[in-house]
Order: C-alpha cells, then structure tokens, then sequence
C-alpha cells in the first residue's frame, strides 16, 4: 500500500465515525511491502453503520427497522420486550383490583409462596420480578394497569362475526389488563359468538360449544400470553358459520419453523415475566406445550384439528366446525376422534409460486425460493422446501446425495394436482 502511513492515521478515525468502535490499526512489512493490519475486539453491543443496524439472512444483508430493530436490540443486551422498565408509571398507577383477582387465582393455584401472597401489593410485584429497580417493567402494566393501551397501543382484543371474509355483520373489543381480556374474551365468544349444542344429564344442563372450551381457553391464552406487543395491532379473532380464526402478531425463536412450534419443543416464552405471572395463576401450564394442549383438547373432544399457519409476525389458528362434530353434540355424544394432532399444509401463494415455477422444468433450491419471493434462507427451507418434500409435491432430481451442488427438483404428479385444482378454482 504505497499510502500505508497516512491510511495508519486515517482509518482508526473514519471507522469511529462510521460505525462508533474503536479499532487498532498496525502498520508491518514483509519482503519489504507495507501492509496494515486492522483489529476488532469483539463487541458485546450491537453497531451501527451511519446510524442503522443490518443483520445478515442466508446471501442477503437486511436493515432492521422498527418492531424487529427493538427485538435485535433487546436481544443483544439480554432483555426481551416485556422486561423493560418504564419510567413514569408508579406502582399505585396499578389496578388494586386486577392484582387481587391475581392473589385469588394464586392462591387456588398454590403455585406462589403464601407468605408472598400476604405480602404488600408492592412485595408481591416484586416477588413476580415486575419492577428492575424504581421502574415497573412493561409485564407489570400489561398485567396489572386497568389500560395498558396508555402505553401499548393494540394491547386489547377484537372478535367480529363474519357473514364471508368480508362481510362483518356485528363485533366487539375487549380492553383492559390481560387476566381480564383473557376471562372476558371466552365468556363472550361462548356466550355471544358460538351457538352452544344443550342437552340435559337429569336435570343438569349440559353445554357443548363447536370449539372445546379447553382448546379455546388454551388457544386465547397462548395469543395474549406470547403475542409480539411491540406490534401496534390487536389479537385479531374472526367467527365465521363454520369455523373460528384467532391471529396474533408472534415471532418464534431464532432457526424454529411451524413445525418447531406444534411439535415438541423447550420452554422459549416470548414474554417470560408475562409468561410466568399466568403460571403462578394457574392459567397457563408447563411452558413449551401450549399448542400441543390445544390439539390434545380437540382430539380428546372428538373435535376436528386446528389448522396452525405461521409466517413472520402472523400467527394464525384456525378451529374448523364439522358437521358430524356439531350433530353428536347437539345428540350428547362425543365425536369421533382424530387419530393424531398435525399440522395441515397451507397451499399459500408462496407454495402455488414454488410449485409453479416448476412446471416447464426442474428447478434449484435458489430458483424456487425466488419464485417464493422469501428472503430467509433457512425459512425457506425449513417451511417450505421440506414441507413440499415431505407431502410429496416435489422430489430430487438426485435423490441419493440431498446436499449435492447439482441438486434440483421436480414437480410430482401430486404437486400437478395442487395446481391444477387452483385453476380450476380461480376459472370458477
């Protein structure tokens, strides 16, 4: 580098201005050749690069920008959303009334010490680990102030009875702290929204909704419990005649697909200090089986399966009604029951495109994921290219070396099928 010595002064100042570090830059010689030397300590922090932060996803490198910008953030320094203090909220500013129906619920539990039940209403915050010195945490006003939307816009829930997808014929929202939204929410989805099936044991009345009461329970739970706050947007629950759709904004861990969700998993809660206040509740359970509980109910019921669709940031569970399941209630039998909990594949516009592009010719992994207009890698992989595989709607062109360079796939006559069965929707 014939400008070694002046590069020696000019580098350290322009990278501390570029992205805020401090770096070391030594000048060495070999065969008489200057060269320099750059040394970066590992930082424990994010960096920035003229003020915005990107994070590198498969070949791409992406700006991270509001919601997913906290999280990155958060997430290098060890906090998560809900553990955040926040300033200007005192512990009087809480709802006495939400934290006693808190103590009741506990102490049926058993799952908190009764001399912290005892204790003052600021012990017992404590005691759930809601405060981080002088602060009340964000779990705290979810929790316990009377409107959380002071603070959290979209901290409420929406349900609305739809006459078709956009046809909405009436609805309500529910407000308030989140142990309130949870009881208020079941109760007015069964009594207003779901047309309960009545029998009588002698002279007990007997009620049987189209959605188990223990997989809607579950199913509500799991939407306020771990949904993503940092999205300004409500738990989002429509009624249709033959089905119920409840959404909510959620991000999994890090390298976990649909899959990872249903299936077994470790505790990972999104909202750990939420998490664990509805534990100590007894409204929630083990962490880490959730979804699984809500299948379980279902299949215990007789009751068809969810339908589970997940997509960055969309959560949707999806309770379809049967007609045979609707009858044997209405007659007090139970319904059949499904042989196992599962996932049903989505045929989404990403899939139809993945499967499209595959009609003239075999394809690579990156040309399909092109044609799926999805930028992660790994998530393209995980839901979709081996869901395709494994429903048999692709296959390799070398199937007995997966990971070869020349790996591609081709469209099966199942896959065909799928395609042809949207044209003739769509001709319709």
């Amino acid at each position: 580098m014939e400008d070694a010595e002046k590069l020696l002064e000019d580098l350290p100042n322009k990278i501390r201005d570029l992205l805020g570090i401090i770096v070391g830059v030594n000048l060495h010689r070999a065969e008489g050749k200057p060269f320099l030397e750059i040394a970066v300590d590992s930082y424990p922090n994010p960096i920035s690069y003229r003020g915005r932060y990107y994070m590198r996803s498969g070949s791409t490198l992406q700006e991270l920008k509001g919601a997913s910008l906290d999280r990155f953030l958060l997430r290098r320094h060890g906090r998560t959303w809900d553990g955040v203090p926040v300033p200007g909220v005192k512990l009087g500013d809480l709802s006495k009334t939400a934290i006693r129906r808190f103590r009741e619920l506990a102490a049926s539990s058993g799952r908190v010490d009764p001399a912290d039940l005892r204790a003052s209403n600021a012990g017992l915050v404590e005691k759930l680990k809601l405060t981080e010195g002088r602060y009340l945490k964000r779990a705290a006003l979810l929790l316990f102030h009377e409107d959380p939307e002071r603070f959290f816009s979209g901290a409420f829930v929406k349900i609305g009875f739809f006459r078709s997808e956009t046809d909405i014929a009436y609805h309500d929202t529910i407000h308030g702290d989140l142990f309130f939204q949870v009881a208020q929410t079941v109760d007015l989805i069964q009594t207003k929204y779901l047309k309960a099936a009545i029998t009588y044991q002698g002279i007990q009345r007997i009620e049987r909704y189209p959605v188990p009461n223990p997989a809607l329970r579950e199913a509500i739970l799991n939407a306020l419990v771990h949904r993503d706050y940092a999205i300004g947007a409500p738990v989002q629950i429509r009624v249709h005649e033959d089905k119920l759709k409840i959404w909510n904004p959620a991000v999994l861990p890090d390298g976990w697909s649909q899959e990872d969700l249903v299936g077994s998993h470790s505790s990972t809660p999104f909202n750990p200090d939420i998490a664990n206040a509805f534990f100590r509740a007894g409204e929630i359970e083990a962490w880490g089986r959730g979804i699984w509980r809500i299948f379980q109910a279902c299949k215990e019921a007789g009751a068809p399966n969810p339908l589970l669709q997940y997509e960055p940031n969309d959560l949707w569970l999806e309770f379809p009604f049967s007609t045979e399941y609707l009858k044997s209630i209405s007659r007090g039998e139970p319904g059949t029951p499904e042989v196992t909990p599962q996932v049903t594949p989505q045929v989404t516009p990403q899939v139809i495109g993945m499967l499209s592009a595959l009609m003239e010719a075999p394809r690579s992994r990156e040309e399909l994921q092109a044609a799926t207009r999805i930028k992660d890698r790994e998530h393209f992989r995980k839901a979709y290219l081996e869901m395709a595989l494994s429903e048999g709607w692709l296959d390799r062109t070398i199937p007995d070396k997966p990971t070869s360079r020349l790996q591609k796939y081709r469209l099966t006559a199942k896959g065909r099928a799928i395609l042809d069965a949207r044209k003739k929707g769509d001709s319709g």
